[in-house]
């Protein structure tokens, strides 16, 4: 079948940055999506993304959607002719016309054509109308006297099939042939004949590179470059490495200077002020120390490019100016005395101030720090003035700096090193795969806040509820999982959010707060395991024997994985099951004790044998954590139970032999239970 190239491109004035990326990947999904359901066959596609373009190309689009075959099949045979007569008129035919289908319910009637493909040409422009609706614009704006709507003014649109205009009036504008080129270089419309010029004719002489990554490698390339002539390295920010792609359709990097003076205040605000507010990238040298220097990309190849530096450099220069003003205000004031002032600043109102909330975290993280066996008051100081550098002026300024400015102010007021450290730490990690905290007073002031939180909210009966999540209940949850199974702490959840809970003044729901957020915080731990791979059956089978521990649960889970590996697994998970239901079938009123005089069958005499042994082997693994290797020495049991159930009948006539038996399953599945319930393992 013949085949096309298909190119559409929508000009607008600059888009969103940040969403330019999204919105490319939409717009090209929302065209592919709708060529696959249209059964009309295609080949490459391509995605271009640039400040005032949104494009999309694809090579080899057939001209035409293939025939299809249609078939509707009608009343009986038998059915009343006015039913018969109806069935045709909807299909468009006289009722002579119709086939007849025989089935072995009976002989109907049966519409059957061929329905010609309709012209490519004709569906793309609802095409690329329906994937323009249905862009993530969380706000569409208007322009003009006009009523349409779009994340920014449309101002020009392509749409080429091979060498043919698409016919079509989108966002108010009728397509045609002509693009632009750059907005200074080549404020000029350019012409394309053919879909497959549009990369190269935009390129030269449009001065546009159309292709997201190749212009974010051409920026990554010229910064690294520009960082190496100055002796240094370049920290090179991927989201605002994008950002900057953004920002730019012909980008040339240049270096500009600051005063070293700037270089007293820290680092990491000096970075922020230029990355977040210039969109600047910094340099450092080979002692990892922040250089005097940032590089800017200009969209615009200057004749003067001096001038251009000049520019940035008086701009950027009062931006570090306030960093500096910021941080020298605020050591006048120590981290202590704004805790103090902590106490006009509420939290939460059925919780108190943040004063309260330091409070209860320095209390809290002592008490971690006692089963953690490390520095205690240096857990409770950093604790107590973990929020004292939301009250600063930088952290007003920059809040993506809090804690690491408490941690600079801090060492400042002469606190303890491990205590500075903590101050940063305790945010730590902020989102997945983020760094841990290292040292013990972090990791003891980490905890206690987020479990703070956690249990205050269960406490005053406000936990998530749906995708409504405004404390980050979730993220902590995992903050906190990660932490203990990550750093490998002996620590119990029970334990400590019951002690959390004792340290709030009132909670309505104190009750039953330490239960829920322990079941809560558990929860998180399916998808957690999910998003590692680890099947779903794995967590389940742990979760059912509820161990509070997180570092334990994990021991559990690692064992039940490598468990299903073995080839004994599947019998065993299937005999547990079965287990189970005659245990939940008939409940034993004593204890199970097997009495070895009621054990008349060989098979039942060898299986309990078998669990007696290895419920003495198994002890010091259990009591080690080695799951792993506890559940492997149970695999042996499988020919045991297995020939227990090919032999004995459990249901006995004799109750007292029947009530042995079941204590001897009990028994059986006790050894099983000491890891996980594997009866919930899919075979």
């Amino acid at each position: 079948m013949t085949t096309r190239d298909f190119l559409v491109e929508l000009g607008t004035e600059e888009l969103p940055p940040k969403s330019l990326i999204s919105l490319s990947n939409a717009f090209t999904k929302g065209i592919v999506e709708a060529l696959t359901k249209a059964n009309i066959t295609f080949g490459d596609v391509t995605s271009f993304a640039a400040p005032r373009r949104l494009a999309v190309k694809i090579s080899g689009v057939s001209i035409q959607q293939p025939d299809a075959e249609i078939e509707k099949r009608g009343p009986s045979c038998k059915a009343p002719q006015k039913a018969i007569d109806g069935f045709a008129r909807s299909c468009g035919i006289e009722s002579s016309d119709l086939q007849v289908l025989e089935t072995n319910k009976g002989d109907y009637y049966i519409y059957r054509t061929t329905e010609k493909g309709t012209d490519t040409l004709s569906l793309l422009p609802a095409f690329v109308q329906e994937s323009l609706n249905a862009l993530p614009i969380p706000k569409r704006m208007r322009w003009g006297s006009s009523r349409i709507e779009f994340v920014r003014p449309s101002k020009w649109l392509v749409m080429l099939f091979g060498d043919e205009v698409v016919p079509a009036t989108i966002l108010g504008l009728e397509s045609g042939r002509k693009t632009r080129g750059h907005r200074f270089h080549y404020n000029h419309e350019i012409e394309l004949i053919d879909a497959s010029e549009y990369e190269a004719k935009l390129l030269a002489p449009g001065y546009v590179i159309a292709d997201f990554a190749t212009r974010r490698a051409k920026i990554n390339s010229q910064v690294i470059d520009a960082g190496v002539k100055i002796g240094g390295t370049v920290e090179i920010d991927p989201d605002l490495l994008d950002e900057v792609t953004a920002l730019n359709e012909w980008p040339v990097a240049l270096t500009g200077r600051f005063e070293e003076r700037f270089l007293d205040v820290p680092a990491e605000a000096l970075i922020l002020s230029m990355k977040e507010n210039q969109k600047y990238f910094h340099a450092v040298d080979a002692d990892g120390k922040l250089m005097p220097y940032f590089i800017t990309v200009a969209n615009i190849e200057s004749k003067d490019p001096q001038q251009v530096i000049e520019g940035n450099e008086k701009v950027i220069r009062p931006r570090l100016a306030d960093a500096a003003f910021f941080y020298e205000t605020d050591k006048k004031s120590t981290l202590a005395s704004r805790v103090e002032k902590l106490s006009s600043v509420v939290f939460q109102n059925q919780l108190g101030t943040v004063l309260d909330k330091a409070t209860r975290i320095s209390a809290l993280a002592g008490h971690i720090a006692v089963l953690l066996h490390a520095d205690v008051e240096n857990a409770k100081r950093a604790g107590y003035l973990a929020k004292g550098d939301l009250l600063s002026d930088m952290v007003f300024e920059f809040t993506d700096l809090q804690g690491l400015m408490g941690y600079h102010y801090a060492l400042h007021d002469g606190e303890q090193e491990e205590v500075a450290i903590a101050i940063n730490e305790q945010y730590l990690p902020k989102f997945a795969g983020d760094d841990l905290p290292q040292s013990n007073a972090g990791i003891a002031v980490a905890l206690a806040d987020r479990l703070d939180t956690l249990t205050g909210l269960f406490g005053i009966n406000q936990p998530p509820t749906g995708s409504k999540d405004p404390f980050a209940l979730r993220r902590a949850s995992l903050g906190v999982l990660r932490i203990i199974i990550e750093r490998k702490l002996d620590l119990d959840l029970k334990d400590l959010v019951t002690k959390a809970v004792s340290l709030h003044a009132s909670l309505p729901a104190a009750a039953t707060a330490a239960e829920k957020a322990t079941d809560f915080m558990l929860e998180r731990l399916r998808a957690w395991y999910e998003d590692k791979g680890v099947s779903i059956d794995s967590y389940l089978a742990v979760v059912a024997v509820r161990p509070t521990n997180p570092l334990d649960f994990d021991k559990r889970v690692n064992a039940v994985n490598s468990f299903k590996t073995l080839p004994e697994a599947a019998s065993l998970a299937a005999a547990n099951k079965r287990v189970s239901n005659i245990l939940e079938k008939n409940k034993l009123s004593t204890e199970s004790t097997v009495n070895i005089s009621l054990l008349e069958e060989a098979e039942e005499i060898k299986l309990h044998s078998s669990v007696e042994a290895l419920q003495t082997r198994l002890q010091p693994l259990f009591a080690a954590g080695d799951y792993t290797h506890a559940l492997a020495e149970l695999a042996s049991l499988q020919a045991d139970v297995d020939a227990f159930f090919d032999s004995v009948m459990v249901m006995a006539d004799d109750e007292s032999v029947r009530n042995n038996r079941l204590a001897l399953l009990s028994n059986l599945r006790d050894l099983f239970l000491r890891t996980a319930d594997i009866s919930l393992l899919n075979s």
